[in-house]
């Protein structure tokens, strides 16, 4: 996940199509919340050290020359430098690699080692604020976030891409796609069991509180519940599904072609679905969500080599993506042939846009007709 967008702390700029007016961002608060984790060379190893990113980004630019060679690139994000420094081994003429964070500076000394100096030129500013010379003929950048959209990178990506790409530019990655699928987990009997130890223990505390000191503080019992239900069970969590824990057919939820999109676009993401359960008699323990984003570049200059990056289940070590998971309490038991009607929105954090909320309902046909009851879940993606 690269990083770019405000770069001048205490500085306010304002955020893009919300549908209510443009909301003000604080930039130093936004910097402290977000940027500066991307200004450290550890969590660059990280992102780095990541195969699958790595090999489809490499496999995508080496085998793709045709759209780099004697071009001019604009890299959004460009955090070690990575991405430039590739474009420029492709064979571009002149590639500029923007990063909001000091990780600019890793970068400026990563590109000189090289000896790519003469074609990539380090910018270190927000892509919103920088001005280029000249209009690009391809704009490439790891945007993607958890579950695709948390970070709200995106955002900046688009921005440059109505500033600064060409007409006839193409876009890497030019397609995106969210998934869900219904999943069984373990995970969701152990965060039950943990929220209701914490609640145990918060019963103690109200009768030892009003025992030794005479202050009954039963009546922050619901309150406190209520906050470590958000906290134990309707989080989203990080995870690196097994293919064997999807246990029903995965739907794609959202299609997203970068040349075209909007911001308003992703702002909500909004879908009805169905998923057939394909396991015997197991339990339905929550839905499982991920991505992929496809290199197939533009249908009048389309990719020699089209590739695809996927963050789905694996058996292999995945992705540092993983899987974002939406468990269930209780878990449901369910059947092959049972069909699962999934009515899924999600929006950004009205405190914070970089974080997401998830409102999702589903219900239940039976392989036999029956329905049962829907029900309606709140998650948060942190």
């Amino acid at each position: 996940m690269g990083s770019t967008v405000n770069a001048v702390a205490g500085d306010k700029v304002a955020s893009t199509g919300n549908g209510n007016g443009s909301a003000t961002v604080d930039k130093g608060v936004d910097f402290a919340n977000y940027f500066c984790t991307y200004a450290f060379l550890y969590h660059q190893k990280d992102m780095l050290s990541d195969r699958v990113r790595m090999d489809a980004y490499f496999n995508s630019v080496f085998n793709n020359k045709h759209h780099f060679v004697g071009k001019t690139v604009l890299d959004v994000g460009t955090g070690s430098g990575i991405l430039a420094i590739w474009s420029a081994q492709a064979g571009a003429k002149k590639v500029y690699a923007v990063e909001a964070t000091k990780m600019a500076k890793h970068a400026h000394e990563l590109v000189k080692a090289n000896n790519l100096q003469d074609v990539v030129e380090v910018i270190e500013g927000s892509i919103e604020d920088i001005t280029l010379p000249e209009k690009v003929d391809v704009l490439i950048s790891e945007w993607m976030g958890y579950f695709l959209l948390r970070e709200s990178m995106f955002d900046s990506v688009i921005c440059a891409r109505d500033r600064w790409l060409k007409p006839t530019g193409v876009m890497y990655p030019s397609h995106a796609r969210m998934w869900m699928a219904p999943i069984r987990s373990e995970v969701a009997d152990h965060k039950m069991s943990e929220y209701e130890v914490c609640m145990d223990d918060w019963h103690g505390f109200v009768t030892e509180t009003k025992s030794y000191y005479g202050v009954d503080m039963s009546v922050l019992t619901k309150p406190f519940s209520e906050e470590q239900k958000k906290y134990y069970l309707q989080n989203s969590l990080w995870n690196n599904l097994d293919p064997n824990q999807v246990v029903g057919t995965a739907t794609i939820l959202k299609e997203i072609d970068c040349l075209t999109v909007t911001v308003d676009d992703i702002i909500e993401v909004k879908a009805n679905i169905s998923s057939t359960i394909t396991k015997e008699d197991t339990r339905l323990c929550g839905f499982g969500g991920w991505f992929d984003v496809h290199f197939n570049g533009r249908m009048e200059n389309p990719a020699e080599c089209e590739v695809e990056l996927t963050t789905a289940p694996s058996i292999d070590d995945g992705t540092h993506w993983g899987q974002q998971v939406f468990l269930l309490h209780p878990p449901v038991r369910v059947n092959k042939g049972d069909e699962i009607l999934v009515n899924f929105l999600m929006n950004r954090s009205k405190e914070n846009h970089r974080l997401m909320n998830v409102d999702l309902g589903y219900e239940i046909k039976l392989s036999s007709g029956q329905m049962l009851p829907p029900v309606r879940n709140k998650f948060y993606i942190e």
